[in-house]
């Protein structure tokens, strides 16, 4: 009798493991589903997904300076209840990213990936370069996709507002140069000139060097102001792309201002090769991946 119940028992708890195994097994499943595909680099770090623009894109791990920020992710300075009651939606390849940071090369078209040989460069660069003024070969960009259909991709506005309030607030009126500069339009506060002194500008702020690109159409697609206050010579830099329906902000100094263009073409160029399929299957190389 006992031998009989002992067998019985047995048969029961297995018959319960296997129960169990199958529920967590369904249960996994279930979960997995709703889990999308990342792609890793050599460490095992999972990249960054989501929608830049209209694009689905996966961004390698170690790139991003801080974080991605999605649309809807509360501010930096948000209350902390508001951020506490906060739920993001499930990660996907669709799900609209509004801005990241990364840093560039100006050089040679290649960005910064923690753990591989740009973090080395870029900290020696750091210690060589700046402490004695040489001119810093990285790039500070950030990427804002664009969502509001409404909106032109265009500095316009900007432009018109910027001329706007120099001349209504710091009394500047901007004044177009004869010669383009690097085929670029440049438009210079009071030609250049401080008038209280009479003397080129030398250490003002306000009276940036501004410096714009058209379309055929005549839509201003590139927009930059330079500075040149005292020991501070440094672009910002921005573009719009149609095809991404993004805006990108570039900072660099001065002295890469030739290579204005070439900028633009690489940060697309690497934009284009974190593109991916809905699924989220590399269409092309990573730029970046470590």
């Amino acid at each position: 009798m006992k031998s009989g119940f002992r067998k019985s028992l047995l048969i029961v708890m297995l018959l319960w493991q296997v129960l169990l195994l199958a529920g967590c097994d369904y249960f996994v499943s279930e979960q997995q589903a709703h889990v999308p595909f990342y792609n890793r680099d050599s460490r095992g770090r999972a990249d960054t997904i989501g929608k830049l623009g209209t694009q689905s894109i996966s961004i390698p791990a170690g790139v991003i300076d801080g974080w991605a920020r999605y649309i809807g992710d509360p501010g930096d300075f948000a209350d902390p209840k508001i951020k506490a009651k906060y739920q993001r939606p499930p990660e996907s390849y669709d799900l609209p990213i509004e801005s990241f940071g990364f840093l560039y090369r100006i050089t040679d078209g290649d960005i910064y990936t923690s753990f591989r040989q740009t973090e080395e460069d870029y900290r020696r660069d750091n210690e060589t370069l700046i402490p004695y003024g040489k001119p810093f070969p990285w790039a500070d960009v950030i990427i804002y996709g664009e969502y509001d259909a409404a909106a032109p991709l265009n500095f316009n506005f900007t432009v018109q507002n910027e001329f706007k309030l120099a001349k209504e607030i710091t009394y500047f009126d901007y004044i177009q140069q004869e010669q383009p500069l690097y085929g670029l339009t440049v438009y210079r506060a009071n030609n250049g000139i401080n008038p209280e002194t009479g003397e080129p500008w030398k250490s003002d702020a306000n009276a940036k060097d501004i410096l714009l690109k058209k379309d055929q159409a005549g839509n201003i697609k590139t927009y930059i102001d330079c500075q040149f206050t005292q020991h501070i010579n440094i672009c910002n830099h921005m573009f719009y792309s149609d095809k991404w329906h993004i805006r990108v902000l570039i900072g660099y100094n001065r002295v890469y201002l030739p290579q204005w263009q070439e900028m633009e073409s690489n940060i697309i160029n690497i934009l284009d090769s974190w593109r991916v399929s809905p699924e989220g299957r590399l269409l092309g190389k990573q730029i970046g991946k470590a």
